[in-house]
């Protein structure tokens, strides 16, 4: 049984593996396999720089004009760009517009990066033909470099590497527009070696499995856990062990702790025993709650974990402020995770509605700008819409 499955389980000196259950030896064997992996990983190759000029290549200052690109913006953010020779302005906005993006798009992509222009045409048609091997529609790769112009122009040094991840990731079965989101939004765990990447998801799977999940959902579980935090994949496999060791520690059981990473997803990766222990012994404090139902609360609002105690220290203040009472907040803690601006904003306006929040409940309060709207329309139909009474006399005409 893993050390975080144990009731007993305490954060520790590691032991010797001959004397840990299997499942542990084989989750430290990965964490040591990791660590040897990143000492040997050589650091990432920088791209060649082009040859410095004192002098601007007025070939790329006129392409760049052409293209209608703010020159006056790159020379001030980027100048150095303009500077180097060669470049490849007129090839870069030719393959741009061979796979639909307009004039105005093309300008916004060099504009906003400048270095596209230094990246010969054959690296270029390398980087397409790899990227449409996930985004097989150009207007949607068109998309991803507007957004992610620095994942899409790429040192070529790089290809092997995202190309094997690729490779990688497609083994898994997971759908190609996650791939092609990691691969825009967390450039640089296509660009490590693909080793990196099989221990985290094995370390990832494993937990998974340890704590019960089951076979059948992994691969929808992973694919949510990744699109939701793609720099998971970054982390040392060993945070996620050091986290599930101090929440299992901290009394939740198993089938918690299951349903605690399934609600975190690859945010379980940001979390570290000494961050959470000030935040949940401040939160306790604060509410004047047990360890059980500080459990509970954690559950149902796990941003309780990851708050900062100064920040949780100002959303209770500002909850308090409002009028509402701890005892609310203890029954609908996700109230936690506004601001304290957007509190008073929701509270204001239903107060203009006769919902008083600080006598009903605050589940009302909760969720996404679109959850509120939803309940603030039904409690608006509500209040506008009375119950028709069949035995009162009807109104009529004097």
């Amino acid at each position: 049984m893993p050390a975080w499955l144990s009731p007993t389980a305490v954060p520790s000196a590691p032991a010797p593996l001959g004397d840990l259950p299997s499942d542990s030896a084989s989750m430290l064997r990965l964490i040591a396999t990791s660590l040897c992996i990143r000492a040997a990983a050589p650091p990432l190759p920088r791209r060649p720089c082009a040859t410095l000029s004192t002098a601007e290549n007025q070939q790329t200052v006129e392409a760049l004009y052409d293209l209608s690109v703010d020159i006056q913006k790159v020379r001030k953010l980027k100048g150095w760009i303009l500077h180097q020779s060669p470049a490849y302005t007129k090839e870069v906005a030719a393959m741009l517009k061979d796979m639909g993006a307009s004039g105005s798009v093309i300008a916004r992509i060099l504009v906003v990066y400048p270095e596209a222009v230094l990246c010969p045409p054959e690296q270029i048609q390398a980087q397409r033909e790899l990227w449409t091997s996930v985004c097989p529609k150009q207007k949607e790769l068109v998309g991803i470099i507007e957004n992610f112009p620095a994942s899409f122009f790429t040192s070529a040094s790089h290809h092997d590497s995202q190309r094997n991840n690729i490779a990688y990731f497609q083994s898994l079965n997971l759908n190609k527009r996650i791939i092609a989101k990691l691969m825009a939004s967390a450039p640089q765990s296509f660009s490590q070696p693909v080793e990196q990447n099989e221990l985290m998801v094995r370390t990832l799977q494993q937990a998974y499995r340890d704590l019960g999940g089951q076979e059948a959902n992994m691969k929808i579980w992973l694919q949510k856990l990744l699109s939701q935090n793609p720099f998971v994949l970054l982390k040392p496999p060993e945070v996620l062990g050091e986290t599930l060791l101090f929440l299992r520690a901290r009394g939740f059981s198993a089938a918690q702790l299951l349903r605690l990473l399934s609600k975190l997803k690859g945010f379980v990766t940001e979390l570290n025993p000494d961050s959470m222990r000030r935040s949940l012994a401040y939160s306790q404090d604060t509410m004047g709650c047990s360890e059980e139902e500080l459990r509970h609360i954690v559950l149902n609002c796990p941003a309780v974990l990851y708050y900062p105690d100064v920040i949780l220290a100002e959303r209770f203040k500002g909850l308090l402020g409002a009028g509402v009472s701890m005892s609310q907040v203890k029954e609908t803690p996700t109230v936690l995770e506004l601001t304290t601006q957007i509190v008073n904003y929701r509270i204001q306006r239903l107060r203009v509605r006769g919902y008083d929040a600080r006598t009903g409940s605050l589940e009302v309060l909760t969720g996404t700008k679109k959850d509120f709207e939803m309940s603030y329309g039904k409690l608006k139909l509500g209040r506008e819409r009375p119950m028709f009474n069949p035995v009162a006399p009807l109104k009529g005409d004097d």
